[in-house]
């Protein structure tokens, strides 16, 4: 559904977005991770038309949105602080953006949908941080966008509640079926979530693809480095689809399947991919 091409953005010397290219598909979550400063947050303000693009075009559905303002792309935008009205209640924050009453009759379900039922009255002032995000996201898919994008939805909390957020997310994403683009800097979240991860540095894609292929292929050193230590040992293939290297050998795996017997290739073996075996007697 949502086609970016070739977007670029400079400010001044500094180059925020380099020919990002990339595609979701309806009713996907695609988690843009990478490092602060790579281009995250700038490349949301794009697609959302916040800022207009130096070159390129983001298409929706094969329509260009070029020249269409914010507020005709029917995108929504979820931030770290969920910027809630203080001085509304619950109900009317996720009610601000709805029109008419058969519209607004949708709050107390969308409140129902994400844990808080009966939390219409409640002052805002009161919720805890997991409440304030499960009304963000309410307040978010009320007016059912075309496309949902959260931008470090979950950076101003605790590691413990964070995981546990990052499981409702997915879940409640899943169950509105929404077209989403999950920004973060976190590989744990990113990988929780996501249905796809974009990889990002200095501006420009380095990887894109399914969770469990970015993670067991990393496209280069960056990659690799930035989700999580590893340690690359070199090896050749055997006739028997194994990898012999000097500490021991290694079923050869479904990713590494066109690698040919002879040839000689890096394996990267994670801590988490080795189990300790006592020593047979």
């Amino acid at each position: 559904m949502l086609e970016v091409l070739d977007l670029s953005k400079s400010f001044g010397p500094l180059k925020a977005l380099d020919a990002v290219s990339f595609a979701v598909k309806a009713g996907e979550v695609l988690a843009v991770l990478g490092p602060s400063g790579c281009g995250k947050s700038t490349l949301l303000s794009l697609i959302a038309g916040l800022m207009p693009p130096d070159s390129g075009e983001v298409r929706w559905a094969g329509d260009s949105m070029r020249g269409t303002p914010t507020h005709r792309r029917n995108f929504g935008l979820m931030f770290q602080d969920y910027a809630l009205f203080p001085h509304l209640s619950v109900g009317d924050n996720v009610g601000f953006g709805l029109r008419g009453e058969d519209e607004r009759a949708r709050v107390p379900e969308l409140l129902a949908r994400v844990g808080l039922n009966g939390f219409e009255r409640r002052d805002t002032q009161t919720l805890s941080g997991g409440e304030a995000q499960r009304v963000a996201l309410a307040r978010a898919v009320a007016p059912r966008p075309r496309l949902l994008m959260l931008d470090e939805p979950l950076g101003a909390l605790d590691r413990a509640l964070r995981e546990q957020l990052t499981i409702e997310l997915q879940r409640l994403l899943r169950e509105f079926g929404q077209t989403a683009i999950y920004v973060t800097h976190d590989q744990q979240e990113a990988f929780g979530i996501a249905d796809q991860i974009l990889i990002m540095n200095a501006g420009r894609v380095i990887q894109i693809g399914s969770p469990e292929a970015v993670y067991r292929q990393p496209a280069n050193d960056f990659v690799r480095g930035f989700l999580g230590p590893g340690k690359l040992i070199e090896g050749r293939v055997t006739e028997a689809a194994t990898i012999s290297t000097s500490v021991g050998e290694w079923p050869l795996g479904e990713e590494g399947l066109s690698a040919q017997p002879g040839e000689e290739v890096v394996m990267l073996l994670r801590a988490e991919g080795v189990r300790r075996r006592s020593p047979q007697k």
